[in-house]
C-alpha cells in the first residue's frame, strides 16, 4: 500500500506531489530545495544550501521512521557542476562510510533559481 509522508519540519510541497512516498520497505522523498522550512529562505551559497536540503531530507525521513544511514540512492541536481566540490563535501559530511549510490547532474535551472536539490530513495529502518 502506498502512503504518502508529511512533515512541517520540512517545507510543504510547491506543486502537486508528496514530501515523501512510502511504498513497503521503500522510502522515495521528493527533491528538496534548501528552503528553511520556518523562514522560507534559502542561504546564498551551495555548501550552505547543500546543508539545508539535507536537513529537510532528514526531516522527512525520520517522519517516515528512518535516517540518513538507511538512504540506498541519492539524486543531486547542481545548477552549476563547478560548484561540485562545495556540494560533495557537505554531502560527504552528511554520509559515513557505506555511502548510498549517488548520480550528481547539472541542470539548467532549479524552482526558486536554487542552486542545489536532492532527492532520496531509502529503506525504512526495521524497529524490533
Amino acid at each position: 500500500m502506498k502512503n504518502t509522508i508529511s512533515t512541517n519540519n520540512a517545507p510543504g510541497a510547491i506543486g502537486p506531489y508528496s514530501q515523501a512516498v512510502k511504498m513497503g520497505d521503500l522510502l522515495f522523498v521528493s527533491g528538496q530545495l534548501p528552503i528553511h522550512p520556518s523562514t522560507n529562505e534559502m542561504p546564498e551559497s551551495v555548501a550552505e544550501q547543500t546543508k539545508q536540503s539535507l536537513e529537510n531530507v532528514k526531516a522527512i525521513l525520520e517522519a517516515a521512521g528512518s535516517d540518513l544511514q538507511h538512504v540506498v540512492k541519492t539524486t543531486v541536481f547542481l545548477q552549476d557542476m563547478n560548484t561540485f566540490t562545495q556540494m560533495n563535501e557537505v554531502y560527504q559530511s552528511h554520509f559515513t562510510g557505506n555511502y548510498p549510490a549517488r548520480s550528481a547532474v547539472e541542470i539548467s535551472r532549479l524552482p526558486k533559481d536554487a542552486l542545489v536539490e536532492i532527492e532520496v530513495i531509502a529503506c525504512v529502518r526495521n524497529i524490533n
